[in-house]
């Protein structure tokens, strides 16, 4: 970039400029305007078409070049003719000799995007060769080329630095130093995501990556996300935070909430939303999901999303104030009403219908968000990311679990059909509860969760005693094994009738030892799902 050459000026004329975009948006009146202001424009293929349709006059690539297109297409900018137009010193004279020597003009303002890869990619069963098709060589190498000598170039690769450009043209008759250096910088930007985008994608490529494509790691991680907007502040007031998204993802999820109603989001909202919509996409009935500082404070599955969300809301009436709830039915009338009862602060749902609309939007500081079918989610694996100062911890996400005929009944006593099924429910929603973590469950409702304790039976007690009376009969999940038999005796105190858990400690004996002695049927998973 800048800062090399001592001959660089501070406002650069834009006397001949290249344009070649595959995204066209905004470009016709561009163009008009730097036609408008004597600016020679040099284009190719279909934006050369669009522009002359338009009757923007401009001169074709291969006029420049004395070379036409050839290969499809595939090569038609790649010629001396151009990139020695791009990348001479302005102000040096060996090269502007050479320029006139050759007969090149020098070309004052790159505007490129590139080929959709991306778009491409996400197209579900797209062909390694319609990818490789879609892979741009001649505009990265114009990006970069104009990049690189943004001493005396400018290079522009988002329709949505049209407009400012054009002003700063119109307003000093050029381009200066400060926003070729932005340009720059953001070239440099589209081309590492464009080829990170490659990357990413053509390692997964079982044709390619062979069994590492599944299985592997690779070497080099590459992220890209776009921000999608600036937060007020992060965890507390004073850290600074935005909120990034990930290009193209195509499943139900937060990054893709339609927000109907309320002020923006903030970055504790937008992380306990997540958890909530992560741990109703295990439900296929209807179910909602009551979070408070991204554990569950109340989960219920019910025959209606009424019936469902009035089991949440028991399961802890005092936690869900001011927490966020989610549903995974359309919201009715009856229901809006309920959840427009206590004060919380985001409601999310498939949809909402009129009526219900009517009655939350009278709270003005709900915040109701449309997910769609959050179910889609459940089979989304991609990576899951936890950043340690100087590095980054990568794994997949927990989306695995136990198969129903592989989990083992260890005791005596074999559970009841209810107790299967409020073990099944409680699983479902302890792998999503910080460890270490317990949860008590009853007829398709948490009663009773122990969250983030140093000591497994810490976590028990604080489940067991929000359960008070209603722990007597109900169930008790376990995100990990126990590794004294201190739980089951706490559980069996308490009249639990059920565990289901991941079973593996030294100690496992004592535990099934302790649930015979209670009239206790555990069950092993054989699956942990700690959740730091």
């Amino acid at each position: 970039m800048g800062g090399s050459n001592p001959t660089a000026v501070d406002v650069i004329k834009v006397g001949r400029a290249l344009i070649s975009v595959s995204d066209k948006t905004g470009v016709i009146d561009f163009a008009k305007g730097l036609v408008e202001l004597g600016c020679e424009i040099i284009s190719t293929g279909g934006t050369f078409k669009a522009l002359r349709d338009a009757g923007v006059p401009a001169i074709r690539v291969d006029e420049v070049t004395g070379f036409p297109e050839v290969l499809d297409g595939r090569v038609k900018t790649l010629h001396p003719a151009i990139h020695a137009g791009i990348l001479a010193i302005r102000g040096k004279a060996e090269h502007e000799e050479q320029l006139a020597k050759l007969g090149i003009k020098p070309i004052d303002l790159v505007v490129v995007n590139l080929y959709p890869f991306e778009a491409t990619v996400a197209k579900p069963g797209v062909s390694l060769e319609d990818a490789i098709e879609n892979i741009d060589i001649g505009g990265p190498t114009m990006i970069r080329s104009a990049a690189k000598n943004s001493d005396g170039v400018a290079v522009i690769t988002s329709p949505a630095r049209y407009g400012e450009v054009l002003e700063e043209l119109r307003a000093t008759g050029g381009i200066s130093r400060k926003t070729r250096m932005q340009l720059a910088l953001e070239a440099f930007l589209h081309t590492a995501k464009y080829d990170g985008a490659i990357y990413d994608f053509l390692r997964k490529r079982p044709e390619i990556a062979g069994d590492a494509a599944s299985a592997g790691f690779p070497e080099i991680i590459t992220l890209t996300y776009r921000k999608a907007q600036d937060l007020r502040y992060g965890e507390n007031p004073h850290q600074k935070a935005a909120f990034y998204v990930e290009p193209n993802i195509a499943i139900p999820c937060i990054s893709r909430a339609r927000q109907l109603w309320g002020k923006e989001l903030s970055f504790n909202n937008i992380n306990d939303a997540n958890a909530c919509l992560e741990i109703l996409a295990e439900f296929d009935e209807p179910a909602a999901v009551a979070v408070k500082h991204a554990n569950p404070c109340g989960v219920g599955c019910g025959a209606s999303v009424l019936e469902a969300y009035r089991k949440a809301y028991k399961s802890d009436p005092v936690s869900i104030f001011g927490g966020i709830v989610a549903v995974n039915r359309p919201v009715d009338e009856a229901t809006a009403r309920e959840l427009s009862s206590i004060f919380l602060e985001i409601v999310m749902a498939p949809s909402f219908d009129e009526a219900s609309l009517s009655i939350l939007t009278q709270k003005k500081n709900l915040r109701i968000l449309e997910i769609g079918d959050i179910s889609a989610s459940r089979s989304y694996k991609g990576y899951d990311l936890k950043k340690v100062v100087g590095g980054l911890l990568v794994q997949d996400r927990d989306v695995e679990d136990f198969r129903f005929e592989d989990a083992k009944v260890v005791t005596r006593r074999q559970p009841t059909e209810a107790e299967w099924k409020d073990m099944l429910f409680g699983w479902k929603v302890v792998k999503h509860v910080k460890s270490n973590a317990i949860v008590l469950a009853r007829d398709g409702a948490t009663i009773g969760v122990g969250a983030g304790q140093m000591n497994r039976v810490g976590a028990a007690r604080i489940a067991i005693e929000q359960a008070g009376e209603k722990a007597r009969g109900s169930v008790l999940a376990s995100d990990a094994f126990f590794p004294m038999r201190d739980t089951v005796d706490a559980a069996g105190k308490a009249g639990v009738t059920a565990i289901i858990q991941p079973g593996g400690s030294i100690k496992d004996e004592d535990s099934i030892k302790a649930a015979d002695e209670y009239g206790i049927a555990m069950v092993f998973t054989g699956v942990r799902h700690f959740r730091h």
